[in-house]
């Protein structure tokens, strides 16, 4: 773990040339340290415009800087803000002098580790900051905005005193067992265990909607040889990326390609086409394609309009992602029976309605109504653990051992918010951050 006494500094804006590099400092040196630079510091949370010198005197760049004191900053540090011209010599030049002055270039997530440690918000909403970050549609975007809102944090904080209160009503039990309570206390007790352990049970069952939305979904092109998977590939991604050929047999590996569908994050797999084959290379290209579409969210099973059509392909595998039977090259024959969809892309026709049918049932995979999603699988861990331990409570007949399930329950919720146990996680979460965030 990083030294929270350093003074750290990173870019915090996009690498590469651009009008202005964004570098963002923080710790307890950091006044000292842009007073050095800029002569004096300018007022709190004030843009001001400040000629930055080294300290022989040389003028680095004129930029605007923003003074942020502690307690009220993104880190709950001293912290700062350099706006720079954007070219690699006055970075440089900057950097130089700031490690001179005795700050150190941050670590991955440091900045926002800071702010988790000294309380400017929990692992849930850190979490959602790097999911904001990493964000590529709207709805990805919503949901991390609406974690870093603390939308998440409620609801299992709620859950929290709810187990607090069953605990100090256990703990009352222990501390004074000759005193006859009421039959209805206990039963008011084993109701709020039910009703608590209902709750978090209906949380757990969401179809992994939060965790596919932020991981994206998988879809998968399936069909026999020239039906048509990579020109449907290729129009639905509005670019060339499968080569497409008359000769059958031509997609031998899967092709993936990153969608925006209604907001959803989507990999589209063109896939080899599924026949019995004798050349080894081709034979390897279909086992894969049934692989990855048994492992796929949808399988867009496409069938050829002039060609007899075959039976529904259903792959081996013990629960088969839902299917979605379309007819290619419907300007040449009309669709058989029994498909959603006939399209001919090189025609355009039907492709504007069956990408709106895929973006429909991707959010229909994502969307989440009521209370607000998991959106990682520690937290689905934990909320496990916290259950397990709840309904053990209701099966234990002594109030010392429901007190001790209990506390374990409270305990799993505690890692999930970082409130306790979570110091082997932080290297993992803070991690997965860019540098200057």
């Amino acid at each position: 773990m990083a030294d929270t006494a350093d003074t750290i500094f990173a870019v915090a804006s996009g690498a590469g040339r651009a009008a202005v590099t964004l570098l963002r400092l923080s710790g307890p040196q950091c006044g000292a340290i842009v007073a050095g630079l800029c002569g004096r510091l300018p007022a709190a949370r004030r843009a001001s415009l400040r000629r930055l010198r080294e300290r022989a005197g040389e003028t680095l760049d004129e930029a605007l800087v923003l003074w942020f004191p502690s307690p009220a900053s993104y880190t709950g540090e001293d912290s700062a803000e350099l706006h720079l011209h954007g070219g690699r010599a006055v970075l440089a030049a900057v950097g130089d002098a700031l490690v001179a002055a005795g700050a150190r270039p941050a670590e991955a997530g440091e900045f926002t580790r800071r702010a988790f440690l000294n309380g400017r918000l929990d692992l849930l909403q850190a979490e959602a900051i790097a999911d904001l970050v990493a964000a590529e549609t709207a709805g990805q975007r919503r949901q991390a905005l609406r974690q870093m809102d603390g939308a998440l944090g409620t609801l299992y904080g709620g859950w929290a005193a709810a187990l607090t209160r069953l605990l100090a009503g256990e703990e009352a039990l222990i501390d004074f067992p000759d005193e006859d309570l009421p039959p209805e206390v206990e039963a008011a007790a084993a109701a709020e265990r039910d009703r608590l352990a209902g709750e978090i049970a209906r949380h757990l069952d969401d179809h992994h909607r939060g965790e596919r939305l932020r991981e994206g979904l998988t879809f998968a092109i399936t069909g026999p040889p020239n039906a048509g998977k990579s020109t449907l590939l290729n129009a639905l991604a509005a670019r060339e990326v499968a080569i497409v050929s008359p000769l059958p047999g031509t997609t031998r590996d899967v092709l993936e390609v990153r969608l925006d569908l209604g907001g959803v994050p989507v990999v589209l797999l063109d896939t080899a086409g599924l026949r019995v084959t004798r050349d080894p290379v081709e034979a390897e290209g279909v086992r894969r394609a049934r692989t990855r579409a048994a492992a796929a969210d949808l399988v867009i099973e496409l069938v050829d309009a002039t060609a007899p059509c075959p039976a529904p392909d259903q792959a081996d595998t013990p629960v088969a992602p839902p299917r979605l039977r379309v007819a290619s090259k419907a300007d040449l024959a009309p669709p058989p029976a029994g498909v959603d969809f006939a399209v001919a892309p090189p025609q355009g026709l039907g492709l504007a309605a069956l990408r709106a049918r895929l973006a429909e049932l991707a959010r229909a995979m994502t969307e989440s109504a009521g209370t607000p999603p998991l959106t990682r699988e520690r937290h689905r861990a934990a909320l496990i653990t916290a259950l397990e331990r709840l309904r053990a409570a209701g099966d234990a007949p002594l109030p010392e051992l429901r007190a001790e399930e209990l506390r374990l329950a409270l305990r799993a919720f505690g890692r999930i918010t970082g409130t306790v146990g979570v110091e082997e996680i932080l290297d993992s979460v803070f991690g997965q951050f860019c540098i200057g965030k």
